[in-house]
């Protein structure tokens, strides 16, 4: 049996999140927010909250620092997401990865779905689960489909790390974790990272850590 506030109008519970200032906390895995999907935008926020809501999630994605934030993460079960990437990296990073910078953008209603079989692997975090990362192998390209927050329609193929960022956030509508795609061997602190495994490519750690790469 959910509490009163977890029983109010979304509209209602979404204002009263806001109302505590921001950035707004990230929940973090093992709240069952995160696991039970999301319901599809249909104008369950006025234009006026949902503007707020959507600054807040720019303010808080930000603040964390991240290049993408879904709603989920905030507690709230609607099909939106943030994402934006400045890509402050070096070049190799760049050529490697496929990183490129991406502008601010909300994603409402967000499908991907695979352009081709080509695969790629990099390591992975997520800011509901602090202090890890680990190796995810995904679509080297994605044609993702859904609106925008006026509600235009987003019909748009995406490669390289913006391809990685828009998977990682539709995922996380679905009751995805990046964890639940990742090599187990591979889940490393973010100390043993900046130790260890701060190459642009996880070949070096595929082999000391014994798993495979596509």
């Amino acid at each position: 049996m959910g509490t009163p506030s977890d029983r109010a109008p979304l509209a209602e519970r979404v204002g009263q999140l806001l109302d505590r200032g921001l950035p707004l906390t990230i929940v973090a895995a093992g709240d069952p927010v995160l696991r039970h999907g999301t319901e599809p935008y249909d104008g369950q926020l006025e234009p006026a909250l949902l503007a707020r809501f959507v600054e807040a999630l720019r303010v808080t994605m930000r603040a964390a620092p991240g290049v993408g934030l879904a709603a989920p993460q905030v507690g709230v079960p609607l099909r939106i997401a943030v994402i934006e990437d400045p890509a402050p990296v070096p070049e190799e990073v760049r050529l490697a990865r496929g990183r490129v910078p991406q502008p601010f953008r909300v994603l409402v209603n967000p499908a991907y779905e695979s352009v081709g079989d080509g695969r790629a692997a990099f390591f992975e975090g997520c800011l509901s689960v602090p202090g890890w990362q680990a190796v995810v192998a995904r679509h080297a390209e994605v044609r993702l489909t859904g609106q925008d927050e006026y509600g235009r329609a987003l019909d748009e193929v995406f490669t390289g790390w913006p391809a990685r960022i828009v998977q990682h956030e539709t995922d996380h509508l679905d009751g995805v974790l990046y964890l639940d795609r990742a090599e187990p061997r591979s889940l490393s602190s973010n100390r043993a990272m900046v130790e260890r495994w701060a190459q642009p490519t996880p070949e070096e750690a595929a082999r000391a850590l014994g798993f495979e790469l596509p």
